[in-house]
């Protein structure tokens, strides 16, 4: 998959079909869109294109500083480029590209900068200023231009329409089975090893300290999980908690990870952490021996999940 930071950077020796959006999360209904425009694509010997933007158009237009994404433009490369797209275009998006009429937009950056002979949509597509364009804009716009649009129907799970909002939702109130359901993988946290009150280590608990440095990276409700994570290639299982630390008196949200059987010296490694099962929440207990004995049951009751997982 080829990279682009612009729309300007971007050029094709080919037609394109292309399809077009945030893609927060990248979950199953974006997947379905996503590879579908490539089946069409190399069906018809074209290359398939999706354009992205960066930073989020919220963050531009609303200055919503406090949005919480699925994904860090980084990973949401690594899951597009999984699905074997031929191009990936993030475009910057700022106020003056907000102002693109939908006519302009599709004139100016589909049929002349993309060269495009199929759009491919999902439903209920908006796009140009104030997000004025739609479905029948774009049917109109085809006639004249020339290239085919083709609208995908919502995508549902047992009924239930899937949106990166309801994922969302789903992992901040602590429905990490649903949300990674609709993700169609598991929900992940990548960060830097920084050291932590080193607590952990008192009572038989050390633990690598996540430090993340995107912002905007939504992180889960503050709790105990089950995760994995690939440490100097070799796989690994553990538990982690998201929280204040209310036992100790903490004033600050932590991510704490504990693997299992393992003890090396990891600081400063950047990790990738892989939430498979939420264990409870959060809880503040009378003494460090209390949270120990909890800490024990967090253990053995992800072992016995991770059996039925990975035949742990």
């Amino acid at each position: 998959m080829k990279v682009k930071h612009s729309i300007f950077d971007f050029n094709s020796s080919q037609k394109t079909y292309v399809t077009i959006g945030t893609f927060d999360g990248v979950h199953i209904g974006h997947q379905k869109i996503i590879k579908k425009l490539i089946k069409n694509a190399k069906a018809n010997n074209k290359e398939s294109v999706v354009l992205t933007f960066f930073p989020h158009p919220r963050m531009v237009l609303q200055k919503d500083l406090k949005i919480q994404l699925i994904n860090t433009i980084t990973e949401r490369i690594d899951q597009l480029e999984r699905l074997g797209l031929d191009h990936l275009i993030i475009h910057p998006f700022d106020k003056d590209f907000s102002r693109l009429t939908a006519f302009d937009f599709v004139r100016d950056v589909l049929v002349n900068k993309l060269d495009i002979d199929k759009l491919i949509i999902g439903y209920d597509h908006h796009f140009g200023k104030n997000r004025e364009g739609n479905i029948e804009q774009l049917t109109e716009y085809s006639y004249l231009y020339d290239f085919k649009v083709e609208e995908i129907p919502a995508q549902d799970i047992d009924n239930v329409s899937i949106s990166s909002t309801k994922i969302r939702k789903a992992l901040l109130s602590g429905h990490l089975k649903t949300a990674n359901n609709y993700l169609g993988y598991n929900f992940s946290i990548k960060g830097i090893v920084v050291k932590g009150k080193q607590l952990g280590n008192t009572i038989g608990y050390p633990t690598a300290n996540l430090n993340v440095k995107e912002s905007y990276k939504l992180i889960p409700k503050e709790g105990a999980y089950v995760i994995k994570s690939v440490i100097e290639n070799k796989l690994k299982f553990g538990m982690m908690n998201i929280g204040m630390r209310p036992t100790v008196g903490g004033n600050d949200r932590t991510i704490e990870v504990h693997f299992f059987d393992f003890n090396k010296n990891i600081y400063n490694q950047t990790i990738k952490v892989e939430l498979l099962y939420f264990l409870r929440n959060e809880q503040k207990f009378v003494s460090l021996n209390e949270l120990k004995k909890q800490l024990n049951q967090d253990e053995k009751d992800s072992k016995r999940f991770l059996k039925s997982y990975a035949n742990f």
